[in-house]
Formats: C-alpha cells, sequence, structure tokens
C-alpha cells in the first residue's frame, strides 16, 4: 500500500522544466526570462542566443531542457509550442566576508536562483 500518484498540476498541452541553485541574483535573471515570456520557441531560443547577458545562457538551457520535455514525455509538436510562463524565484544565498581596514568587516552575498519554464503547444490560427 504506498501513496497515490499525485495528479498532475499542469494541462495535458504544457510541459514544464525547472533548474534550481543558479549563480545570480533573481533580479537579473528575471529580466532575461521577462524577454521570452509569450514568444514561440524558435524565436525565444534564437533571442536567447544573442542576449549578451551571462544568465542568458542557464535560461536558454532550461528552455531547450522543457522543449525536450514536451517532445518526448507528453508527444508535444515542436513547432507549435509557446512560452506560457517563466518565473524565477530566490534560493539561499550565501554570505561571505571580507577584511577591511581598521579592523572591520566587508560583507559579501552570493545570491542563488531558480527558474521555472512551462511551455505550451498552441494550435495555429489561420
Amino acid at each position: 500500500m504506498g501513496k497515490q500518484s499525485a495528479k498532475r498540476r499542469l494541462a495535458d498541452n504544457e510541459a514544464v522544466a525547472t533548474a534550481t541553485m543558479l549563480r545570480g541574483s533573481p533580479q537579473k535573471l528575471n529580466l532575461v526570462a521577462q524577454s521570452i515570456r509569450g514568444m514561440k520557441v524558435e524565436k525565444a531560443l534564437a533571442s536567447l542566443s544573442f542576449n549578451r547577458r551571462r544568465t542568458a545562457i542557464d535560461v536558454k538551457k532550461v528552455l531547450q531542457s522543457a522543449i525536450a520535455n514536451a517532445e518526448n514525455n507528453h508527444n508535444l509538436d515542436v513547432d507549435s509550442l509557446v512560452v506560457a510562463e517563466a518565473t524565477v524565484g530566490k534560493a539561499l544565498t550565501m554570505k561571505r566576508f571580507r577584511a577591511r581596514a581598521r579592523g572591520r568587516v566587508g560583507k559579501i552575498v552570493k545570491p542563488f536562483s531558480r527558474l521555472r519554464i512551462v511551455v505550451r503547444e498552441v494550435e495555429e490560427t489561420a
């Protein structure tokens, strides 16, 4: 007698990918995630490829993972996928210190973020 399987939180035409412990602040990561929300998947990948921000690499990896999940696990058509959600949250913050003048301490915070991307299959309307 085991635990009952949980009901799927997403719709049948959606797939998700998450990344935890991404090095960098959520505020900076959200700027990149915001730029791809609502885009078609092909256009979002192209946009991330030419984005100059360092976090764009991580966002692109998670988006590619979401696309692979949609194709392999949920049998969705890759050509009709849209980035439905791209949410960013805070993970832990490493706290370090650096010696400063006169015996004082300079505080260094090293934030981590988490990213969740949901892709949705949309019917083409002509």
